[in-house]
Order: C-alpha cells, then structure tokens, then sequence
C-alpha cells in the first residue's frame, strides 16, 4: 500500500499538549483566564482594539451579520467561489447573498463588479481573502467609503495576509479568522472576531454567551443570544499556537516559493497568482489547470500515486444544491467563477514538508500531465 502524502497536518509541539494538560488539571475549563489571554494576543498580533474568540469562524460571521443589523430582504454582496460557510450566516438572518464574479488571476471578487452590484438593497460586503490572497483592498475601500456600505472580511483563511502593508482584517467594521486544523495556526475547532468598533464588540460578547451583559451576574440575559463560546483548553492551545506563528507563516511561504518554482515550469499548470501589492499568507496551495488538461484525471493519477489531492470550491456556492433550490441560481450567471472551480486542486501543504515529498509532488504532477499530453 502506497503511503500517502497528506493534504494537510496542524503544526503543534510538546508546548500545545502541556498547555491543554494544564488548563483540564485547573478544573476551569470555560470562560477562564485563558481566553482573555488569547484575545488578547490576538489583538495585539492583528493590530486591533478589540477579539471575540467563539467557536467556530462561521459563528463569527453569523454574529458580524448580526452586528450589522442585516434583516430578511437585506442584500449583502460576496463571492461564491468560497466555502459555504461565508454566506449562510447572511440567510440565517433572513438576508440574501448577492454573488458576484471573481477577478481569475487572483480569484477574489472583482472590485468592478462588486461596484455595479450595489442596488438600495444592499447593506454589507462580505470579503473573502481566498486561500490567503488579500482583495484588492485599496479598490474595495474607495467604493466602500462611497456608497456608505460596511464591509465583514472573511479573513478565515488569510492569517498574516496584508495589502500594502495593512494586515487583512484591519479594513472592514469587523473581520473574522478561523482556526480548523489545517489552517494557518489552530484551536482545533474555533474562530475569532476582531473590530475596533466598541459596539459591535461588546454585543458579539454578549450573544457568544447566551446574549448575558458584562455586570457579572450569571443568570442576567439582556438579550436573545447563542452558546458560540471557546473553550479553556482551545484558548490555550491557541496562545502557544500564537508564539510560533511568525515561523509557521515564514515556513509556509517557503514551501510555497518551492511549489511555485518547479511547478512553474510544467506546461498546462498555473500556479498562484499574487498581486504586488500583497503578503499572500498561502492557507492551501491551489493550482489550476490549462483547458487542454481533464482536472478530474490529475486528481485521480495523483491520488494513486501517493500524493493526496482534491477538487476545491467545485461546485461554487452558487451552484450548491441548496442555493439552487432556494435561490434559483443556474449555471452560467457567474462564467469566471465557474471556470475555476471546474480546473482548480490542492496538492499537500504542511509546515513540516520536506524537501523529499515536495519533490515527490511535483514530479507526480509532472508524470500526470504528461499522460494526458501523449
């Protein structure tokens, strides 16, 4: 049995599993110091006023929506080349995702689009950094600012991303980031909410935990609220997780330099794409193929191979089954989008490859193009 290279594996060390072990030999395993202090870290690494840690990077999108006051008929514009997770929260609030087609080199949305898009229905953007390419954010802002429309970044894959020198997550009213366990750094399970917008903050605080207020007493709901917290033992997982990331993130931009180097070179392969005026943070490494080349059967040689690979976003949101049914999308509408998603794959990308499984890689994407092009 051939042994595989896996697509992704979580960077974590002897300091997460004694900092896990420490907060369950505490016995306080919720609301403890532990997220205060990894909100604060966080904070601080992002450049920040404010983090909310909650559980998952979805229950931070939800309640951003939430802070925005966003109600059934409201309209909020996103991209559907995306995981499913950055535009359900808009229905959970009775809204409707607005799609609107991606610029194909970086594959965010298209700033010209997102600006004919605006109609008196619309009341938010959310942004996806795509596999931690930032947007264009000094295009999005100038129409931000004109139409008087707040954006939410979904900065869940873009940890360390930045366009011209501003960190993602610094631009919108709020941003939120994700900690899975093939993400930049993980929690586990777990998500964070970042603003400088005191408001927002504190009604994200409140609705995490059960919509309580800040006075203290335990049994004192002032509002119809959720169960999104982070545990202790996440929390403190994720501030060791903080301590390593400025190596996590160099090392991840190395193996991606060396994908980009050799894969480069192979006839029918486009490899990422990043805009000169942006810090790409890489969260998956994703390639497309030329049209001359069956997407479906690189996967396949791939997978038999010993080197795991997937189809990612294929279909888009828009072309969800679900989305179908409620919203009546058809093929067609979002032509750039769609293009992508039918020719796009991840290959592995972990901190701790090695020169060998990298090589091993490349060299079986090589051999599976070349089995095409005979």
């Amino acid at each position: 049995m051939i042994n595989k290279i896996p697509l992704a594996k979580p960077y974590v060390g002897e300091e997460e599993i004694q900092a896990v072990s420490e907060v369950i030999r505490s016995g306080w395993l919720s609301l403890g110091p532990k997220l205060t202090e990894f909100e604060n870290e966080f904070a601080k690494f992002i450049g920040i006023k404010h983090a909310i840690a909650v559980n998952s990077g979805t229950s931070g999108l939800h309640l951003c929506i939430k802070a925005l006051n966003i109600k059934p008929g409201d309209e909020v514009i996103t991209s559907s080349f995306s995981f499913v997770a950055s535009s359900n929260p808009v229905i959970f609030e009775g809204g409707k995702p607005v799609f609107v087609d991606i610029d194909e080199r970086t594959y965010n949305i298209d700033p010209q689009k997102l600006e004919r898009a605006i109609t008196d229905k619309t009341k938010a953007i959310i942004l996806v950094h795509i596999f931690g390419q930032p947007c264009n954010m000094e295009e999005i802002m100038r129409i931000a600012e004109k139409s008087g429309i707040p954006i939410i970044e979904d900065a869940c894959e873009a940890l360390g991303a930045a366009f011209n020198g501003k960190k993602v997550g610094t631009f919108g009213a709020a941003s939120v980031f994700a900690f899975y366990p093939n993400k930049q750094i993980t929690t586990g399970e777990g998500g964070i909410i970042v603003t400088n917008d005191d408001k927002i903050a504190a009604m994200c605080r409140s609705w995490r935990n059960q919509g309580r207020d800040d006075s203290g007493e335990w049994l004192n709901h002032v509002c119809i609220g959720y169960n999104y917290r982070l545990n202790e033992m996440s929390c403190a997982m994720g501030i060791e997780q903080l301590k390593k990331v400025e190596f996590i993130l160099s090392k991840r931009r190395e193996i991606a330099a060396k994908y980009t180097k050799r894969l480069e070179r192979i006839d029918g392969i486009i490899t990422p794409y990043v805009d000169s005026k942006a810090e790409f943070s890489c969260w998956v490494y994703y390639l497309q193929t030329e049209e001359d080349l069956d997407r479906n059967k690189i996967l396949e040689y791939l997978n038999q191979n010993g080197v795991s690979s997937r189809a990612y976003w294929d279909p888009p949101i828009h072309l969800q089954p679900v989305y179908k049914n409620i919203f009546r999308y058809v093929e067609g509408e979002l032509p750039i989008t769609e293009r992508v998603s039918k020719r796009g794959f991840i290959i592995p990308f972990f901190v701790d490859m090695n020169n060998e499984q990298i090589e091993k890689v490349c060299v079986t994407i090589k051999k599976a193009v070349r089995k095409q092009k005979r």
